[in-house]
């Protein structure tokens, strides 16, 4: 894999610029760079796919096509690496689902609490037709391609100092949450604090107690060591994320319809071990926590399910569309 020289501080200034293809990029030809972009930490799991992907494609194009991998948020917050993989001035992005829904509302449904029954449930909607419009959405508005995802993991709350049973126990907890509607409005529903805060400040702000807890998924409390500044592990289960993968059009219409295939057969196969690893994780690290001296509860789900659902989906029927749930749920 090639040496990684991006600056953020480059990227940034290319982003807003007039050129769509960044960093002296030039159409698809032999030694084309893709420059792929993620705020999870290097130990992530989706990192190593990553990798690995870099590593296969770069062997099965003949170093036609070269991917450089820009973790722990290198590059720039969720956002930013989002807007510049729109631009060009990046071409690769990985990100959470609801985060396109800045730019494609839908988007933000496939992120959304407890719509996914299990990870086997997320992967059938994703494969179905009902991503096509979604993605065409994405290319005409925004230039950007979805080209693979990956299951991020099940959510889960964890805080700092106060042990919580049931979701009256969230009144006033001031929570992290990603920038996007969907989980502010699930933090309202719980009558909770939502706290917008980027990932790469996360672990400083729980350390100074300047948000009482944040919500991810097991794999990522453990690679981003957030175990190490939150006293509970609240296992309540609220979302299944899935993290899309994300090229720009431009680039993505350059590259030969072979290589495409390879690529995209890359990730297929890559993401497919990541998912596995993460199932694997989520199955032991609980224990792993509560051996490092988390105390881990389980909590009276339903009573974190009930106000979401009463209020959630009909909040945002008409962002989403008239009976997108139902077709989600049911797929």
């Amino acid at each position: 894999m090639m040496t990684n020289k991006l600056t953020r501080r480059q990227v940034m200034a290319t982003a807003g610029g007039a050129a769509l293809i960044g960093a002296g990029l030039k159409p698809a030809r032999a030694g084309t760079v893709l420059r792929w972009a993620t705020v999870l930490t290097a130990s992530h799991p989706g990192v190593a796919m990553m990798e690995k992907v870099a590593a296969d494609v770069r062997v099965k194009t003949g170093g036609e096509l070269e991917i450089q991998t820009f973790p722990s948020g290198q590059l720039g917050s969720s956002r930013d690496v989002i807007e510049a993989t729109s631009s060009g001035a990046i071409q690769m992005v990985d990100e959470g689902a609801a985060q396109f829904g800045q730019f494609v509302a839908p988007f933000s449904i496939l992120e959304a609490p407890y719509i996914w029954k299990d990870p086997a449930h997320m992967r059938r909607a994703l494969a179905s037709p009902l991503m096509d419009d979604m993605n065409a959405q994405l290319v005409a508005k925004r230039e950007m391609r979805v080209i693979g995802s990956t299951y991020y993991g099940t959510r889960h709350v964890t805080s700092g100092s106060r042990a919580v049973h049931t979701v009256g126990d969230m009144k006033g907890f001031k929570l992290r949450i990603p920038e996007v509607d969907t989980y502010r409005a699930m933090a309202e529903a719980w009558d909770a604090r939502p706290t917008p805060l980027n990932f790469g400040e996360l672990y400083l702000a729980l350390s100074q107690g300047a948000v009482d807890g944040e919500e991810n998924p097991l794999p990522t409390i453990q690679s981003a060591k957030f175990f190490e500044v939150q006293k509970f592990l609240i296992l309540t289960a609220h979302i299944l994320t899935p993290r899309l993968i994300v090229i720009n059009e431009k680039i993505w219409q350059s590259i030969s319809p072979k290589n495409r295939d390879i690529l995209k057969a890359s990730l297929a196969q890559h993401s497919e071990v990541q998912d596995q690893a993460i199932v694997s994780q989520e199955k032991t690290l609980a224990d792993t926590f509560k051996t490092n001296g988390m105390t881990v509860i389980e909590p009276d789900r339903d009573s974190f399910r009930k106000p979401v659902l009463d209020s959630l989906p009909a909040k945002f029927e008409g962002k989403w569309g008239k009976g997108l749930w139902d077709k989600v749920a049911s797929a």
